[in-house]
């Protein structure tokens, strides 16, 4: 009985004894500066994640007065200052982490979220040649850059590069029309293409673009001479065609030069300058090989949605020019059925066709008409007045030809006709008097001139 009373005092006080040595032991126990390291990071990243951006600085700036030197601290602050728009701490903080480790691309791309997130492009320039260094990728990044700095010769020089090497891509392209449609920088591309062409002589999208700027630049003689380039280099090319064109028109193969005509002007790529040229080129040859005329028509009418030049009154013109008025007033009608619009010019041209071949009756109807639509245009009263004399219907011309002299303003040619052609009609109605008083304005009119 006493020897089990003093057993269970000695377990007592062992047990006292080991709960005491375990309390001094954890009461011993001090967290090491990498254990405190460690929750303030995982603190900061941890308020970070729910946005408490000034929560996630406090625990960061714990961190560097443990490990001052740490970049990845640095980089942390600068995210966190970047979210909160402190732009210059955020960059004094990714520029401290790039200093301590230059060789970590994502402290150099903090700098740059910097520059861009502050419009500082310029400044963005260095970082990002900084970052080409880890990735070339980067360079679609210059030239963006060297875009919103206006720095256009470096742009184009970059863009042209990477062309090259990388292919092709719609922003570029979109960069390099807005730095092309600057005169000054044309040559420079040209230069490009010339070499571009040397380099890779089956690529037809460069003779193209060099045709498009000598086209833009009236040098059509180095247009021409590009397309027999890209005929001898890509003869199934449509802008071969234009070459061919030329080769079988100073050949004389007339129907060689049709075919290449007929590829040109249905093509979608060739300029519309390149097309009146070799129009032109072809109306000429026809002048002298009728036998093609009736392939005239046919080519007009590739030009139909040609909003800038109607063919049809050209080709009136042509043979207006060369006084075969048939032909220019069967070329001056087709105009008219082709447009919904009264062309002003274009029936005067006419009118003045039908005269010179002496048929005043179709004078005086589509004058007559053409007067119902303008009342105020004078030279439809003239054209109608002349008709009326050549028809001897003298009393009619006096009266078209009095009102249409009202709305004849500053154009002293026309008034010398108004009046000769009234002193005409009063001749043919016997009035002397009148007749002498419009010859003698006339005249006075020409004396004045």
């Amino acid at each position: 009985m006493i020897r089990k009373s003093v057993l269970s005092l000695l377990f007592l006080v062992l047990l006292g004894n080991a709960t005491t040595a375990l309390a001094q032991t954890e009461n011993d126990y001090v967290k090491t500066d990498k254990d405190k390291f460690q929750d303030h990071f995982y603190e900061a990243l941890k308020q970070k994640g729910i946005e408490n951006y000034d929560k996630a600085i406090l625990a960061l700036e714990k961190c560097l007065k443990l490990e001052p030197e740490n970049a990845t601290v640095h980089f942390e602050l600068g995210k966190n200052y970047l979210a909160l728009k402190k732009y210059s701490n955020a960059q004094t903080a990714f520029e401290k982490a790039t200093q301590i480790d230059p060789t970590n691309k994502w402290f150099w791309i903090g700098i740059y979220d910097v520059n861009y997130a502050t419009k500082d492009y310029l400044g963005a320039i260095p970082t990002i040649n900084k970052l080409i260094s880890f990735d070339p990728k980067f360079k679609e990044d210059l030239t963006s850059l060297y875009m919103n700095t206006a720095q256009f010769d470096k742009a184009l020089a970059l863009i042209n590069e990477l062309n090259e090497t990388v292919g092709k891509s719609d922003r570029r392209e979109s960069y390099k029309i807005q730095i092309l449609s600057q005169g000054k920088y044309q040559n420079a591309e040209i230069q490009n293409l010339l070499e571009q062409i040397k380099k890779n002589p089956k690529e037809e999208s460069n003779y193209v673009n060099l045709i498009y700027f000598y086209s833009k630049n009236n040098e059509i003689d180095k247009v021409l001479e590009t397309a027999r380039q890209l005929e001898t280099a890509i003869p199934t090319s449509e802008w071969a065609q234009v070459s061919l064109f030329k080769f079988h028109i100073e050949n004389k193969d007339g129907d060689k030069a049709v075919k290449a005509m007929n590829i040109v002007l249905a093509s979608a790529k060739i300029d519309s300058k390149i097309k009146h040229r070799i129009f032109n080129e072809f109306l000429i040859f026809v002048n002298s090989n009728p036998q093609y005329e009736s392939e005239v028509e046919k080519a007009i009418g590739y030009f139909d949605a040609d909003s800038e030049i109607d063919v049809s009154k050209e080709v009136g013109k042509y043979y207006h020019s060369k006084k075969e008025w048939a032909k220019a007033i069967k070329y001056y009608e087709l105009s008219n059925s082709k447009s919904e619009k009264i062309d002003v010019e274009n029936n005067l041209l006419l009118l003045q066709a039908y005269t010179d071949m002496n048929q005043f009756d179709v004078v005086l109807r589509k004058a007559s008409d053409l007067i119902d639509f303008f009342p105020n245009q004078p030279q439809f009263y003239y054209f109608s007045g002349l008709a009326y004399n050549q028809l001897k219907q003298f009393k009619k011309a006096t009266e078209v030809l009095e009102m249409g002299m009202d709305f004849v303003v500053e154009d002293r040619k026309l008034e010398i006709n108004f009046n000769i052609q009234l002193g005409e009609a009063y001749n043919g109605l016997g009035n002397n008097s009148k007749k002498e008083f419009y010859f003698s304005k006339a005249n006075q009119l020409l004396k004045n001139k």
